[in-house]
């Protein structure tokens, strides 16, 4: 009887062999003359220094800057399972719109939801399950 191997197709896992980011473009709009977008437009420091270096740290996300009058100014995040997250910055200063900024790239583009059952994981932990009853007893 002829052994024949089992003819399995690789199931692809985020960061296993590779990290694929998961945000693909941001969108920053403000209004030129609102109070609002004061931080975004604050003498273009932002825009010229800040997102400059940004967008230079994060090649492979594409930023557009693009006018948006009479509106507060937001951060537009779009992700590569097509949706879409929006944190609007007004009356924020340029460190804390960054904060916003690296929120939006470091976030999956998933739905929040609320987790009721235990979670199990098809890959065994390295380490092995945590118990504090178990391992190098503590002398006080």
């Amino acid at each position: 009887m002829p052994v024949s191997a089992l003819r399995a197709v690789s199931k692809s896992q985020n960061g296993v062999g590779a990290f694929i980011l998961q945000c693909k473009r941001m969108e920053f709009n403000f209004c030129d003359w609102a109070g609002s977008s004061r931080g975004m437009r604050h003498n273009r420091l932002f825009l010229i220094h800040s997102l400059s270096q940004f967008a230079k740290e994060n090649p492979q996300i594409e930023i557009i800057v693009a006018p948006r009058p009479n509106k507060i100014p937001i951060i537009r995040g779009t992700y590569i399972n097509g949706r879409e997250k929006v944190i609007p910055v007004d009356r924020l200063e340029i460190q804390q719109i960054l904060q916003k900024a690296q929120l939006l790239r470091d976030s999956s583009g998933t739905k929040l939801k609320r987790i009721t059952r235990p979670i199990i994981s098809l890959n065994e932990s390295v380490r092995g399950i945590f118990s504090p009853f178990h391992g190098k007893k503590h002398v006080i």
